[in-house]
């Protein structure tokens, strides 16, 4: 039974990690009707299944082993925890961070279980979520800068075939990284479990397909309008600087947010062009969500623990 609810609750995330990241690695080609959802979707699925095959393992020793050393328990609540938070936070069209939440609902639950806690690990994760938007904001600017120069050089027409296939591109290297970090991180708590990683794996790609198909729009329109006038260019340059900020740290092995680095890539770009750009109100709203949400996870995930326990 245990078991079951931790794959449930493993499948939520991975759907909801497919309608918040499908828009951070589609989002702008999808608005601008250079590719349809459904063939968004199918690249997707591939991709993500790629990604964690060749480069998931990093991340799953991480936060499944260094972080906590997990147990059926520990990981039926996090993921229980960290599901219900991301549900309600994507249904509300707030872009919150599996990996900020996974992280704290497993640490409040292994440090209530008594299992080996890594501070020193966490430390590493969150210096990593610190670092992560402001890599993904220099390198945006910076690409921001060359497509401006380089579309000097060519005609508008021939500038826009160009920016159509570097914007699928970086669309593929965030999916290929969703797999390789996002969904690397939900399925670590199940390490220690009984579960079949392999089947894991594909239900949890489908999952993922199933959320960017029904929910990709809604957090797609407060990335690409909340935070900053986002065109093509700037949107490629915040893409792109994403893409391969999230591809740095995973090589690390470490679990960072897509969505947050996107939002560095966004903000730093915005900031570069014009700050009447800027939405400041979405921009704090998403700054108090990167704060309170592994706090809020910690302590849900520490407090059920308890009441799991019967402490």
């Amino acid at each position: 039974m245990i078991e079951l609810l931790s794959l449930i609750a493993f499948l939520l995330i991975a759907f909801s990690i497919g309608s918040n990241d499908t828009s951070n690695a589609f989002g702008i080609c999808i608005g601008c009707r250079i590719i349809s959802i459904r063939r968004a979707s199918l690249l997707l699925f591939f991709l993500v299944l790629s990604g964690l095959i060749f480069q998931g393992n990093r991340v799953i020793e991480t936060v499944g082993e260094n972080l906590v050393t997990t147990n059926m328990e520990i990981s039926a609540v996090s993921l229980t925890v960290s599901a219900i938070i991301v549900v309600i936070a994507n249904l509300r069209g707030i872009p919150v961070s599996t990996h900020q939440v996974i992280v704290g609902s497993l640490s409040g639950a292994g440090i209530a279980f008594g299992a080996n806690f890594s501070f020193k690990t966490l430390c590493e994760i969150v210096l990593s979520w610190l670092l992560s938007p402001i890599v993904a904001g220099i390198l945006s600017v910076l690409l921001f800068i060359s497509i401006e120069r380089f579309s000097k050089r060519l005609g508008l027409l021939e500038f826009e075939r160009w920016l159509e296939i570097l914007l699928i591109c970086s669309g593929m290297l965030i999916s290929y990284n969703m797999g390789a970090n996002e969904l690397a991180t939900a399925i670590a708590p199940l390490v220690a479990t009984d579960a079949e990683l392999g089947s894991i794996t594909f239900f949890g790609a489908v999952a993922i397909t199933l959320g960017a198909l029904l929910l990709a729009r809604r957090i797609a329109e407060t990335l690409c309008k909340g935070i900053a006038s986002v065109d093509p260019r700037s949107g490629f340059s915040a893409q792109f600087g994403a893409g391969i900020s999230v591809y740095l740290f995973t090589v690390l092995g470490m679990p960072v947010s897509t969505t947050y680095s996107l939002v560095g890539g966004i903000l730093a770009v915005g900031l570069f062009k014009s700050v009447k750009t800027l939405k400041v109100k979405k921009i704090k709203e998403i700054a108090i969500s990167w704060f309170s949400a592994p706090l809020v996870a910690f302590f849900l995930g520490y407090i059920s623990s308890k009441i799991f326990l019967g402490v």
